[in-house]
């Protein structure tokens, strides 16, 4: 993976004049990508690269050049291809020549050769942009889940882009400026977003399954047009429950053999759960059949087993599967054990890799777990967004849960307007605000003539859990691991399994009363029984004591502050109030974030208004 910048201007001398900007933003994205570094400055154009070298480590340098057609195009890019060699082959029989094996060059000619219609032909994740230096023409474009990022502004006669917030807010034209909206996103949906939001003002991100076009005309202003060329459609499901669970199964077994392709080492996260044990016990097989073993990596917490106590949403501890997977695999292991005092102590790295308050240990955790595992592998596969398209959380299976009015992990609008100063929202009803995206997302929902409500409601959940909160998952999963120069691929993301399993009957997904029960007895025979079949357990979280009195210590030392920005819009007796309160029964965002998390997240949020120099207007 990498990180891409650029700026098109109508002035060319603004582009001349900015390169000192230039370096400074190709300089945030060193993280995302510590190998090399390349600027195109030229015209109206300022491309910036920064990459960590994934596939041809000696080839595959960008910006890239190339000229075919009558037209010179130039390309920084952000992602993996995982249907390369088919592209290749495609290509090269309509006479395109390559001088290396990367996906880089192959992205480009398909480009050169396919134009904007090339994104139909793409299997991976991806951010890239494609300046057609004759034309005068800027192309941007986003894979269709949304797993890699690309966020732009428009200032004046130019369009700026980039793969992170912190590059945005390098460039001169873009001062750290939140309006009521954007506070509004964070503190009404914090951490998640509302879709194409940039939280920073006049800053929006490029949707999934989105691309954009960017013209420099001879004459007049320059022109931005948006268009979707992907997204989730509804239809007659062909297949009976055999060959759906037929279908599944090659489906997932292909998305994970694709993604272990690469020339430096490979990992994967394991869990115990059943999406990380069926990834690491195909990727273990595929090692296995090549002479090689897979490194596999487990992520818990000091003193969790004295401490831990089964909860509903958290019935059993990871480790005794984790125990079984050693077993069952011939990978070599690693246990990464994080203590509290680092956890906490990270949550400040965390704001600084995703540059928002995030999910406080639940990012901070992921961090430091992916710096162990970073020491060993420069890419690892995870196991994100099963949940989501096969029906994992419990939102979907609970039926007075899932009839439930509003947001599933989001229930707590009135709690969390609790802590904040009435004129903070700026005349923002928070209720309103957050009834208007989830109704804009109903209204986009695609659900076919004739279906029973049931089933109409498990196609708004999908919708609901895909454009929402499995976004921010991704989000996490993108800056946590790229902060250390770590790429994870998540196979379940593959657009092909999002796309088979929209129209699936929820009575298959649900097979014999089993939360992601198609799954299981799709894959029947990969995964010892015990772990195949095993309750789903969230992503661990640490039980011990010491954490939660690590962050109410940060919190309070916040407060002592008399300038401390949170105090400027969050009410210090609700915050008291907080601090001395037992574990609430409302939980701040999904399962995962209750008390200890809540405080976490307002010490990120004060972190993150001092530290991003955050001005209010």
């Amino acid at each position: 993976m990498c990180g891409i910048a650029g700026q098109i201007s109508a002035d060319p001398n603004k582009i001349a004049a900015n390169y000192p900007a230039y370096c400074r933003m190709q300089k945030s994205l060193a993280r995302r990508g510590p190998d090399q570094r390349g600027i195109y400055l030229h015209g109206h154009a300022a491309l910036i690269h920064a990459r960590l070298a994934v596939v041809d480590l000696e080839n595959g340098c960008q910006p890239m050049v190339l000229d075919q057609g009558g037209e010179k195009y130039i390309l920084v890019y952000n992602g993996e291809l995982y249907n390369t060699p088919e592209l290749h082959a495609q290509l090269a029989a309509l006479g395109h020549r390559f001088v290396s094996h990367s996906d880089t060059e192959v992205l480009l000619h398909a480009f050169a050769q396919w134009g904007p219609e090339c994104l139909e032909k793409l299997n991976g994740i991806f951010a890239f942009a494609v300046w057609q230096q004759r034309a005068q023409k800027l192309f941007l474009a986003r894979d269709r889940i949304g797993v890699k990022p690309l966020f732009y502004a428009l200032r004046g006669d130019s369009l700026i882009f980039a793969s992170e917030l912190k590059t945005l807010l390098c460039h001169p034209e873009i001062p750290p400026q939140v309006d009521a909206h954007g506070l509004a996103d964070v503190l009404l949906l914090g951490p998640g977003r509302t879709p194409g939001c940039g939280v920073f003002r006049n800053v929006q991100e490029l949707k999934p399954g989105c691309c954009a076009e960017y013209t420099v005309p001879q004459v007049g202003a320059p022109r931005l047009t948006v268009r979707r060329y992907w997204q989730l459609t509804d239809h007659e499901h062909p297949d009976d429950f055999t060959h759906t669970a037929a279908k599944v199964r090659d489906l997932v077994m292909d998305a994970v053999t694709r993604q272990l392709v690469s020339d430096v080492p490979v990992a994967t996260f394991l869990s115990g759960g059943l999406d990380s044990s069926l990834i690491s016990a195909i990727a273990d097989s595929y090692f296995t059949a090549r002479g090689k073993t897979l490194q596999t990596f487990s992520v818990g917490y000091q003193d969790n087993k004295k401490y831990f106590h089964a909860t509903h949403f958290q019935p059993s501890p990871d480790a005794p599967y984790i125990r079984t997977m050693n077993q069952f695999l011939n990978a070599q292991h690693t246990w990464v054990t994080l203590d509290s005092e680092a956890l906490a102590a990270a949550l400040l790295e965390a704001v600084d890799a995703r540059d928002l308050p995030g999910m406080a240990d639940v990012d901070s955790s992921l961090l430091l777990f992916c710096r162990e595992i970073r020491k060993t592998a420069t890419v690892a596969l995870s196991g994100e967004c099963a949940d989501e398209i096969f029906g994992g959380y419990p939102w979907y299976r609970d039926k007075t849960v899932r009839e439930r009015y509003g947001f599933p992990w989001a229930q707590s609008t009135a709690y969390r307007v609790s802590f904040f100063k009435p004129e903070v929202f700026g005349g923002i009803d928070p209720a309103a605000y957050i009834d208007e995206g989830y109704h804009a997302t109903l209204e986009q929902t695609s659900i076919r003539p004739g279906l029973d409500p049931l089933e109409q409601r498990m196609r708004q959940m999908f919708a609901l859990n895909f454009n929402w909160f499995m976004q921010t998952l991704l989000d996490r999963k993108d800056r946590m691991s790229m902060y250390s120069g770590l790429e994870v691929r998540v196979p379940f993301c593959d657009y092909r399994i999002a796309e088979y399993l929209y129209s699936v009957p929820w009575e298959y997904k649900d097979y014999e009363g089993h939360e992601k029960g198609l799954l299981r007895q799709a894959m029947q025979g990969v995964l010892p029984t015990e772990v195949l079949w095993r309750k789903k357990s969230p992503y661990p979280k640490t039980w011990n004591p010491a954490y939660l009195n690590a962050v109410s210590a940060m919190l309070r030392s916040a407060m002592q502050d008399p300038d401390a920005p949170l105090l400027r819009i969050a009410k210090r007796a609700a915050l008291e109030q907080l601090l001395t309160a037992a574990e609430t029964a409302t939980p701040w965002y999904g399962q995962l974030m209750t008390t200890p998390q809540t405080i976490a997240w307002f010490v990120q949020l004060n972190y993150w208004l001092q530290k991003y120099r955050v001005e209010l207007v």
